[in-house]
């Protein structure tokens, strides 16, 4: 017989400007337990090192984590020129050195070949799964890999800011699986001058951005308490990109018994789309002929 989680049955997002130094699973650990909450999971990884914008999911909103972590982020990020590392990050081991530095205009000239659909080589210090180990247990075990390259769109990179000689500071949007470090890693071999993440920043991920983030400090003393409540945001903005349609009292009874419902909607044949009942989401799943066939049913209180 399983072993029931306790906590409270609460749904929402709660939206985190993440410090530097915590693991993202650390961060998540300390919202659930802030909040007392039954169930969580975050949308989008970010380093350790890493600070800004971390989704992070509770209860029923868990079910919606896909359409976050699929969705268009933005980053700002600081890379150090003239060094690249084993990591691609300022955390790792010098392994190759460059006097080149490049001027403002090769930057921006450079960076023009890393927008649209391009091919990316994940870090070696990377989660990707390699024969079913992850990478970066690889690579600290001194195993070299070959990891294969994988698309990515990149909307926008642009130069920001240019502190020195020795930094360029870059804002990038992008799609899913888009890894900074690799980008800042790429730019340096085509200057020729090597490059690697000196720190890195995201900014905003789908409808949530650092405006509406709030920080552990403002969080922790309001843990276990009613005021906590306060900083969670309702699971429905977690499907803002989908489609929606209506269903009524009828409709709800049988989509939370995951059966097909009436839907009242602009949506074609086939589209995915959330139902939603006074305002609450039901279920995500296919518009077919007036109907929602649901895929993942949400049960709210």
């Amino acid at each position: 017989m399983g072993r029931t989680r306790k906590g409270r049955n609460i749904s929402g997002w709660v939206i985190v400007d993440k410090p530097a130094g915590l693991t993202s699973t650390a961060v998540v650990n300390k919202i659930r337990w802030a909040f007392d909450a039954k169930k969580a999971g975050h949308a989008g990884t970010l380093d350790p090192e890493a600070t800004g914008l971390l989704a992070v999911a509770l209860g029923e909103a868990t079910k919606t984590i896909p359409y976050i972590t699929d969705a268009t982020k933005a980053y700002e990020f600081t890379v150090n020129l003239g060094a690249a590392t084993n990591t691609d990050d300022a955390e790792g081991e010098v392994i190759k050195t460059s006097d080149l530095r490049p001027d403002d205009t090769q930057i921006v000239e450079a960076l023009q070949g890393f927008v649209g659909d391009i091919m990316q080589v994940p870090p070696q210090y990377s989660a990707v799964k390699i024969d079913g180990q992850r990478a970066y247990k690889l690579a600290r075990a001194g195993e070299e890999m070959e990891i294969a390259a994988r698309p990515l769109w990149v909307e926008e990179l642009l130069l920001s800011d240019r502190p020195s000689a020795d930094q360029a500071v870059l804002e990038m949007t992008c799609g899913k699986g888009g890894y900074v470090r690799s980008i800042a890693r790429d730019v340096g071999e085509v200057l020729g001058c090597y490059g690697h993440v000196a720190q890195l920043r995201r900014l905003w991920s789908g409808p949530f951005d650092l405006e509406h983030a709030i920080s552990l400090e403002q969080l922790e003393p309001l843990a276990k308490t009613a005021e906590i409540d306060q900083f969670l945001r309702p699971l429905e903005e977690g499907l803002t990109d989908l489609l929606q349609g209506t269903t009524n009292a009828e409709g709800a009874a049988k989509l939370r018994n995951g059966n097909p419902a009436i839907c009242f909607t602009t949506a074609q044949y086939g589209d995915e789309i959330w139902v939603s009942y006074e305002g609450k989401a039901q279920a995500i799943g296919r518009y077919k002929s007036g109907e929602i066939h649901p895929t993942r049913v949400i049960l709210q209180d």
